[in-house]
């Protein structure tokens, strides 16, 4: 299997609902570092995975959406308790909509959010 990754960031507040998340239950900020790995049994008819210049537009693109925001006041985040996994998956499935190539057999996505912590989430394509 073979795999790119390209790397971004993004700064949003929020806060967690839920005992287990103690002070972070207040309004916070948070500074993601966010990688996309694209993955796929055979390279293209360009000897790649997917040109590495349209991967980073598609994720900036994508991570725009969440940029500086707090996502507690976005309207298509209701209900949705914005933690690192959940945050992970939802980039991951707003890449998958906007198809980067034929032949992408997966996608991950991770968040670091610290140097020592971090959450992925993976899917098919």
């Amino acid at each position: 299997m073979f795999s790119l990754t390209v790397r971004d960031h993004m700064l949003i507040a929020h806060s967690l609902r839920g005992e287990t998340f103690g002070p972070a239950q207040r309004l916070h900020g948070a500074t993601y570092v966010v990688e996309a790995t694209f993955r796929r049994a055979e390279l293209d008819s360009d000897d790649v995975v997917v040109d590495i210049g349209r991967a980073n537009e598609k994720l900036r693109a994508v991570l725009a959406e969440l940029d500086y925001r707090n996502l507690d006041d976005e309207p298509s985040l209701a209900g949705v308790n914005t933690t690192t996994e959940a945050l992970a998956r939802l980039i991951a499935d707003r890449l998958a909509e906007r198809t980067l190539s034929e032949g992408l057999d997966s996608l991950v996505v991770t968040l670091h959010e610290s140097p020592v912590a971090s959450a992925s989430y993976e899917r098919a394509l």
